[in-house]
């Protein structure tokens, strides 16, 4: 799977006080500027250093955003999964991952706008980090299936990837921050209701 995604690296010497002084002026510029206004050559005269020794570091400036998204989504998750685990059912499990999904994505994106023009970047052109972060929610929905069925808690006679891709396209316009966007105001309430029409709908 790596193969395909071309997955852009971080490279050369592993001093992580440089590095982080890179990501550090990286997420300042693309909070000013934008993510795509922002040049390699713009981070390397605010931290005082060459582009070339950038590229010590990074080999691109999509590397650089990779390692903020990485971090950032990885957040979002742990979230998530404090949310489900302890949830006594599979069924609460449905209701706290729309809920617990909306609430971060809202949270930690469009409360820290430094992060949403990269985030908008990343999804849109299906960054690994955008790549991975839908494949594990895909995961917990899967995840969260089969235990709801073993329970008798939701139905068996639809195909567990249907039901799980299903789910998951429900709850997208949730994940996507450039379509989250348009759904701050209404997203706590479409939680409550997508999950409830959803779990009517495994009903066994």
């Amino acid at each position: 799977m790596n193969e395909n995604m071309n997955i852009p690296t971080t490279r050369g010497p592993l001093d992580h006080e440089i590095r982080d002084q890179i990501i550090a002026a990286a997420m300042q510029h693309f909070g000013h500027y934008g993510y795509e206004k922002t040049t390699v050559s713009d981070l390397a005269k605010a931290i005082g250093f060459s582009k070339a020794y950038i590229y010590k570091f990074f080999d691109s400036k999509q590397a650089i955003g990779e390692v903020i998204c990485t971090n950032r989504l990885a957040m979002i998750m742990q979230i998530v999964e404090v949310a489900l685990a302890d949830a006594p059912t599979a069924s609460e499990k449905i209701r706290r991952l729309f809920r617990s999904i909306s609430e971060a994505g809202a949270d930690l994106f469009f409360h820290d706008r430094k992060l949403y023009d990269i985030a908008a970047v990343a999804s849109r052109d299906q960054w690994p980090s955008a790549k991975a972060h839908h494949l594990r929610i895909r995961e917990i929905i899967k995840h969260i299936l089969l235990e709801g069925r073993e329970a008798g808690e939701f139905e068996r006679k639809t195909p567990l990837d249907e039901s799980t891709n299903a789910i998951f396209l429900v709850i997208l316009p949730y994940i996507n921050p450039a379509q989250l966007q348009y759904n701050l105001d209404t997203a706590p309430e479409a939680a409550m209701h997508l999950s409830a029409l959803i779990l009517r709908s495994l009903a066994p």
